[in-house]
């Protein structure tokens, strides 16, 4: 995937930002640095994409500004990528994303994948994008998320299916973005 830019033969707000997070692999990288995964290999489990994919993405993200690539290993080097300002304001969107899909794409027996509580006032967050108990805008650093244990399960299935593949292939080097 070659490195996107901004879309400047449009004034349109929305074909510029879908030129740098409109597909779907670059929106699944962005939810998994919000909720914390912050190094590659378990960027790539938990959104299944190869490693080519990821890589691109993360690329890209930080080309455009929204992550920034940290060391946290000097031998043999090796990143974490966090998002930078840009990037926490792209929070709203992940939360609208999620309302949406909560309320339209799945049945209401499954129950929310996410339940959030909002520290300012301790109370159930909602969907948002504003708190369905105070009224305030919600922002990622105030509020305390706790994964239903159907998709807590689900997201360790992933890391122990990746884990596994990982165990299975031939020692190969993969490129990552380090």
């Amino acid at each position: 995937m070659a490195i996107k830019k901004s879309s400047p033969e449009t004034l349109c707000p929305i074909s510029r930002a879908e030129s740098v997070v409109g597909d779907r692999w670059t929106v699944l990288v962005l939810r998994e640095l919000f909720m914390r995964s912050h190094r590659f290999d378990e960027i790539q489990a938990q959104t299944g994409g190869t490693p080519q994919m990821v890589a691109a993405r993360l690329k890209s993200l930080e080309a455009d500004g929204l992550v920034e690539r940290r060391a946290y290993s000097e031998r043999p080097l090796r990143h974490e990528y966090h998002l930078t300002e840009k990037g926490q304001a792209f929070y709203s969107v992940i939360l609208a994303l999620r309302a949406w899909g909560e309320t339209w794409c799945k049945s209401q027996e499954e129950g929310l994948a996410v339940r959030y509580t909002h520290q300012t006032c301790g109370q159930p967050a909602g969907l948002g994008p504003l708190c369905e108990h105070c009224g305030q805008l919600l922002r990622r650093e105030e509020l305390i998320s706790e994964p239903s244990a159907a998709y807590a399960l689900e997201r360790q299935a992933r890391r122990d299916a990746f884990k596994g593949s990982r165990a299975a292939e031939p020692s190969t080097k993969v490129d990552k973005p380090d």
